[in-house]
């Protein structure tokens, strides 16, 4: 029994599979357990950066997101934005750094990930956190064709603008590009308004009591069983 909703097996023009990270490549669970204490020590920051992020999800891509972000945290934090980007720096981009040094990756998520590029695919990641805050992404840096983070877009997700920036680095249509994401909110609402397919990565106990999406192609709680289908029907599509 696989341990996966479907609602399309048409993969059969998938020509990349792009990835979000955070929640996706790893479980958000090993992120939290290393920061109670640094939450703890700047929570008033973390507090007025969760509701800046906010109101960037509701803006319109911009020409640079930093500054946009500088200038919204500078008014939370009654400081000028140069003091805000260098707070930002400090505790969130740098300061964030070495909690991701011992995390593990999702099983089977990097495993995928080079099964695909061995089959000829082509493999993005997208994410709204700069992806070089995770070092080579466990290994995978190397052999990705596009490696983008949304801050550079001008616009966070589910805003389409990445995604599109995304699919254009590619050499893609959005069409022939399946996208994997944790948030429904964020990854699949976004990648779907651009034409893209969809697999939403659920929590094991969401998958044991049957969560699904009406909006993304696939439901799925394990990547081993993600890939076993993926290639399963790739290869039904091709016959």
């Amino acid at each position: 029994m696989y341990n996966i909703w479907v609602n399309t097996l048409d993969f059969s023009n998938i020509k990349a599979v792009a990835f979000d990270i955070d929640g996706t490549l790893y479980r958000t669970w090993k992120f939290n357990i290393r920061m109670p204490v640094y939450f703890f020590s700047n929570s008033l920051f973390f507090l007025k950066y969760g509701l800046v992020r906010n109101i960037m999800r509701r803006t319109d891509a911009v020409e640079d997101l930093g500054i946009l972000q500088s200038e919204l945290m500078a008014k939370k934090l009654h400081c000028t934005p140069e003091e805000a980007k260098a707070k930002l720096e400090k505790i969130v981009y740098k300061g964030l750094e070495s909690k991701f040094e011992h995390i593990k990756p999702c099983s089977g998520s990097i495993e995928f990930i080079k099964h695909l590029k061995e089959k000829g695919y082509k493999i993005g990641i997208l994410s709204d956190f700069p992806p070089e805050q995770k070092g080579d992404i466990w290994g995978i840096k190397d052999i990705c064709d596009v490696v983008l983070g949304s801050e550079q877009t001008g616009a966070l997700k589910p805003d389409p603008t990445p995604f599109l920036k995304l699919a254009e680095k590619l050499g893609l249509a959005p069409e022939e590009i399946l996208y994997v994401g944790n948030s429904h909110r964020y990854d699949i609402a976004g990648s779907k308004k651009t034409g893209m397919k969809a697999a939403w990565l659920v929590s094991c106990l969401s998958g044991i009591f049957g969560k699904k999406s009406k909006l993304a192609d696939v439901t799925f709680w394990n990547f081993k069983t993600l890939e076993k289908i993926f290639f399963e029907n790739v290869k039904h599509e091709s016959e």
